[in-house]
């Protein structure tokens, strides 16, 4: 069986729009693929491979979710020697140059989420993982600083296939009182791969020179992508008793449009995804005073002051196990008592209210310590703060919209990743004048006063957010 068949929590009546027609019936008959009954019982199930099969494919998955956000910040450390070869001292395109590549994370999975929904995962990570090495040799070898802006935006198009696919794939392999856990270690790339991204950049620049992250990036992904070459069965004459009936190119069309129409007719997508976004661009603001902060300020060297992203990482690791201990346990509360679980059990206050509150909490004592030039752990306690708090509200938030969306997973999170990707590439664009004008203190301020008025979302969600999916119900 296809390893894209879907998730038989799917399969139980909870997807909109897929029953077939008679016509479709009577063709299928002769062809028509499900999983054997009891579906639990069907050894050709994602959800019964065995524990190695499933960690093996997750693990794979959640390298690439690492790897390519890692390229999203590991080139930043060497731009003051790009500047110097290609003859340029601009301020806005050095910043420009970095942030292109998560631009390129905005514009991907509005092809990649729908062609993995319509085709299957296998060949998309594949061909992407084979697209992300040739972009990462053509940046290394980039005579010009308008090839390497094209490259790098081309490599962030192709490198987001995992962010994207990634919760479709953990939708298929792992029933939804375990997948908080499986959900926590895939969400670790897009938060932690910007972080050590500067830290492992900023030590090869200093040993080599800018080309050479390029082409260690490229080395990582190539050899990621030998593993990935996993073999796919299927035989295109069989179809699944969940086939639409729609014909190939509707279909795919239909596909395409998908994540775009979510993003604007779902007020569940439209919401959950501002408010990550907003958040990821407070995020990449932050990282852009970084530098600045810890080299003049401090009086780090350009290799130390890469670690100064470690605040941030120790908050997301500890925020992590927060996170992953407690995200099921309402679930399987639930499934012990017999009762129905809902997407909502993913918001319980007991996450979202200390993940919404530490993030305004630690933009507040990075802005002032660092206006005052307090000593330099008080500021990365503040970014741990922050750190703790932003994966408990992206990890939170992705899930909510897996188990919302089981059969359009991947799309649902491309309009998350679409909408946070923009303003994580554009934000920091303005960030700089921002602080130029307001000042560390009260630049920060501002992003905590903003970050603490959208705190009552998830908790607004977590109380209203299933009348809301009953209501707004669109054709997908």
């Amino acid at each position: 069986m296809d390893a894209r068949s879907l998730d038989p929590e799917a399969q139980s009546g909870r997807l909109p729009e897929e029953e077939l027609n008679e016509e479709h019936t009577a063709y299928a008959s002769q062809y028509d693929v499900f999983w054997q009954e009891p579906a639990s019982e069907d050894p050709e199930n994602p959800m019964n491979w065995s524990f190695r099969r499933k960690w093996s494919i997750i693990g794979m998955v959640s390298f690439i979710t690492f790897l390519t956000p890692l390229a999203s910040s590991m080139f930043a450390p060497g731009i003051t020697q790009v500047l110097e070869d290609f003859g340029s001292t601009s301020n806005l395109l050095s910043t420009f140059v970095v942030s292109v590549y998560v631009l390129g994370f905005a514009f991907g999975p509005l092809i990649i989420a729908p062609a993995s929904e319509y085709s299957g995962r296998a060949w998309v990570y594949n061909v992407c993982n084979v697209l992300f090495v040739i972009f990462n040799i053509a940046r290394a070898l980039a005579p010009n600083m308008a090839s390497l802006v094209v490259f790098r935006f081309l490599d962030g198009f192709a490198g987001v296939s995992a962010i994207t696919c990634g919760s479709g794939t953990i939708a298929d392999l792992v029933p939804s009182e375990k997948r908080g856990q499986a959900m926590a270690i895939w969400s670790l790339g897009p938060l932690f791969g910007p972080i050590i991204g500067p830290i492992v950049g900023g030590f090869l620049v200093a040993a080599t020179d800018w080309r050479w992250v390029f082409w260690v990036l490229a080395m990582a992904g190539g050899a990621a992508s030998v593993v990935f070459f996993f073999v796919s069965t299927g035989d295109t004459a069989y179809i699944s008793r969940l086939d639409s009936g729609i014909p190939p190119k509707q279909l795919f069309l239909r596909s395409l449009i998908r994540p775009s129409k979510m993003l604007v007719l779902s007020p569940v997508v439209a919401l959950i995804s501002t408010y990550i976004a907003v958040l990821y661009g407070f995020l990449y603001i932050l990282f852009t005073t970084f530098t600045i902060v810890f080299d003049g300020q401090y009086g780090f060297s350009a290799s130390a002051s890469g670690l100064s992203f470690l605040g941030s990482g120790v908050g997301m690791l500890i925020g992590l196990t927060y996170v992953g201990t407690l995200s099921d346990r309402k679930i399987r509360i639930k499934l012990e008592r017999k009762e129905t679980p809902v997407p909502e059990d993913r918001l319980t206050m007991y996450l979202t209210i200390p993940g919404s509150l530490t993030i305004p909490a630690g933009l507040f004592i990075y802005g002032w310590s660092t206006d005052k030039v307090v000593h330099w752990i008080v500021p990365e306690i503040g970014n741990a703060t922050t750190g703790f708090g932003m994966i408990i509200i992206l990890m939170c938030a992705q899930t909510y919209l897996v188990d919302a969306f089981l059969a359009h997973a991947a799309s649902a999170v491309a309009a998350c990743t679409v909408l946070r990707s923009l303003l994580g590439a554009l934000l920091p664009l303005c960030g700089l004048q921002m602080y130029d004008k307001l000042g560390l203190g009260w630049g920060n301020s501002l992003l905590a006063f903003l970050a603490l008025a959208m705190a009552p979302i998830p908790v607004l969600f977590q109380i209203w957010g299933g009348k809301l999916r009953t209501k707004w119900t669109i054709d997908l």
